[in-house]
């Protein structure tokens, strides 16, 4: 089961310069998140807080659609999904 993670480029010194990296896990939003965190800590820092919830200026697309409108973290992650994750951007 493989997933593919898209990084946006403000996000991608975290995850050693990369747009895109497949993660070999499935079952939820959260089990993804679980690994990539096993894998580049620095980049789950950036995404999840300390009691692992998503930031709320991170928004999370489970092939397409925002993860806070389908079942958050317990989203299903099927075999070839593709994950977006955006910070939000604030500026005046």
């Amino acid at each position: 089961m493989s997933v593919t993670i898209l990084v946006p480029g403000v996000l991608r010194g975290d995850i050693e310069d990369q747009a895109k990296v497949r993660v070999d896990v499935g079952g939820t939003l959260g089990e993804v998140l679980d690994e990539v965190a096993a894998r580049w800590p620095r980049f789950d820092r950036r995404i999840r807080d300390e009691q692992g919830q998503l930031r709320r200026y991170v928004n999370v697309f489970v092939d397409g659609e925002e993860c806070r409108r389908l079942s958050g973290l317990a989203t299903p992650v099927p075999d070839g999904t593709e994950i977006q994750v955006l910070p939000s951007v604030a500026g005046g």
